[in-house]
């Protein structure tokens, strides 16, 4: 992976431990018995990317996990959803067992529990052997592992729900696990993220953090916070039905008070801060990696592996000075957010572009061109604002920032809020405000005034902002989830999607065409029609050279945008199906059951 550096031995170790597996029982002792390998920091050190190798793997978060989770909700979609096929149906809630994207042993299910299996054997050595109460060492390695492991865990239970858990090294007796209630993992997870805190340094206190693809203690810290606000949450449960936990250790408020505490700490450390939203995203596709600024933790990439931008960036329709592949765009902002944003919110056009790119051959030209009301990008993702040209056909390299510390600030207001009310929350929210509307603090004043009226409404600020803030980043409907506002957003964005396409409601004054042109340096596009106020009268008379009807469909559609959000009620598979060759495997303990399958 990029800037982490593989080396034979550690090829030779990852073997090694992955044969551990089958030796448990009788180990072979050699040169690299654990006793040797988890009592050397040098050595220990070298499981740490053995960990993240399952991470990167063609059909783990690379090419599966990151392009199909989290779609689709009131922010994002998958762009391709009214093609009926198997690639939509992981984000319609209809998906199944034999999903042909998915169906295969080295998918994402198995390459997390690989990951899981690499920790698990990187803890027992550690614990074992790696004197971890006198070794500050071998401890920050192990806090390092602890964190990984639960980074794999809340990406398990966010796809499928209740999972079968692994917390030892796999044993004979211990081959085929049924499925885990959830609660046992969250309260094992949040353990192990207290104690890894308690390990690890703060953003840039050493050398091995001096990087955002480190674990560091706020990124332990964020992690439990998060994974707090989502076991005190709603989810589908064993017996399918959507509630609360019934475990008092895991009630609403013993959940928000962790995240709260947790929120807290990070943000009184002073380690990490709010940069200009636009300066975000360009350090991350920059590839900048210092730690202490906004980013807390990325998946690291290597330049030829990892599929960000070829499935999530904006996209170039040909090959051009800025890349190698013409790639982009599978997945994109619902179009309503286009109309969610306040013109003068800063986050608009970082995070929706209605263009694409066109022109150019090979290295030279290319010029954005507007897009379709349908088919709009994560800005935050972007070809051209990389320091280096992608060379390679199939994979971008750029890194995948898993938390950033503007959701600290906004988790911290959502349990202050639930704790305390909205007074003493309103500091954080309007952190976040604040640095959405630089040029325009009125508008902040107003909105605040509005959002502390009373708990309720500072709740639904926070599920609105959240939305804002976080488009593009697959937050959005694990957030919607917890608070059990999946379905109910999901149906109010179909009811949107229709009205806005007929330009009905708050859609009616809509231009129906927008009016566009190259501007002066030949490759930037400008565009009039895209914000309330704008008119088709004004767009005729402002003379730009070309405009196009802005809509949601297309010559040869089988269906509506809207009917083709969701086929079946959310909430009757807010999860994926385990896959069948993982069932069929199972020796008969896993099934779909929780999810009528």
């Amino acid at each position: 992976m990029k800037k982490i550096t593989y080396i034979l031995f550690f090829i030779t170790f990852l073997a090694f431990i992955s044969s551990c597996k089958k030796t448990l029982d009788a180990p072979t002792k050699s040169a690299l018995d654990e006793s040797v390998i988890f009592s050397t920091p040098g050595l220990a050190e070298g499981s740490i990317p053995g960990i993240l190798q399952s991470f990167g793997e063609t059909n783990s978060y690379r090419g599966r996990f990151l392009v199909y989770y989290g779609l689709n909700n009131d922010a994002e979609v998958y762009n391709g959803l009214k093609t009926i096929d198997d690639k939509s149906n992981l984000s319609n809630y209809d998906g199944n067992a034999n999903n042909s994207q998915m169906n295969t042993l080295d998918n994402a299910w198995a390459k997390f529990y690989e990951g899981i299996e690499r920790a698990n054997l990187a803890i027992r050595g550690l614990r074992t052997y790696g004197n971890i109460s006198s070794n500050p060492q071998m401890a920050q390695i192990l806090g390092e592992i602890l964190t990984l492991r639960a980074v794999l865990y809340n990406d398990l239970i966010k796809g499928w729900g209740d999972v079968p858990a692994r917390f030892e090294p796999i044993t004979t007796q211990t081959t085929y696990l049924e499925r885990s209630d959830r609660d046992i993992i969250y309260k094992q997870l949040l353990a192990d993220l207290n104690e890894a805190a308690g390990y690890l340094p703060w953003p840039g206190e050493n050398a091995k953090t001096a990087k955002v693809e480190r674990v560091s203690k706020a990124f332990a810290k964020g992690l439990r916070a998060r994974l707090a606000l989502s076991a005190g949450g709603y989810a589908q449960r064993l017996d399918g039905t959507v509630r609360l936990s019934t475990d008092p250790d895991l009630s609403r408020d013993k959940m928000y008070a962790i995240a709260k505490k947790e929120c807290l700490d990070i943000i009184g450390s002073n380690k990490l801060r709010l940069l200009g939203f636009e300066e975000v995203f360009r350090k991350l596709n920059e590839e900048a990696g210092a730690a202490g600024l906004e980013s807390m933790w990325e998946i690291p990439f290597s330049e030829g592996r990892g599929r960000v931008i070829f499935d999530l960036g904006v996209k170039h329709l040909k090959t051009d000075k800025y890349t190698g592949q013409n790639k982009g765009g599978t997945d994109g902002p619902n179009p309503i957010m286009l109309y969610e944003y306040d013109r003068d919110d800063v986050r608009k056009a970082v995070s929706i572009v209605p263009y694409e790119w066109d022109g150019g051959v090979g290295e030279t030209g290319g010029y954005q061109v507007p897009s379709t009301l349908g088919r709009l990008y994560f800005g935050k993702y972007r070809y051209e604002w990389m320091k280096r040209r992608v060379t390679s056909t199939n994979d971008d390299g750029l890194n995948w920032m898993y938390m950033r510390y503007a959701d600290v600030v906004l988790m911290a207001a959502e349990a202050i809020n639930e704790l305390d009310g909205p007074a003493a929350a309103a500091p954080y929210l309007k952190m976040i405000r604040d640095r959405a509307f630089p040029t325009n603090p009125t508008k902040v004043t107003t909105f605040m005034a509005t959002a502390t009226a009373s708990k309720q409404a500072f709740f639904d600020a926070i599920v609105n902002e959240r939305a804002l803030e976080f488009t593009g980043e697959m937050l959005r409907k694990n957030d919607l989830i917890r608070w059990n506002l999946l379905g109910t957003k999901l149906a109010e964005a179909k009811t949107k999607l229709q009205q806005l396409e007929t330009r009905q409601g708050k859609y009616a004054a809509l231009p129906a065409k927008i009016y566009y042109r190259t501007a002066a340096n030949g490759e930037t596009v400008e565009i009039y029609g895209l914000n309330f106020g704008d008119t088709d009268a004004e767009g005729v008379a402002l003379g730009y050279t070309s405009n196009k009807a802005w809509t949601m469909s297309a010559t040869g559609d089988t269906q509506t945008y809207w009917d083709a959000l969701y086929a079946k009620d959310p909430n009757k598979q807010q999860f994926w199906p385990i896959w069948q060759v993982f069932i069929d495997s199972s020796n008969g303990m896993l099934n779909n059951k929780n999810l009528g399958l």
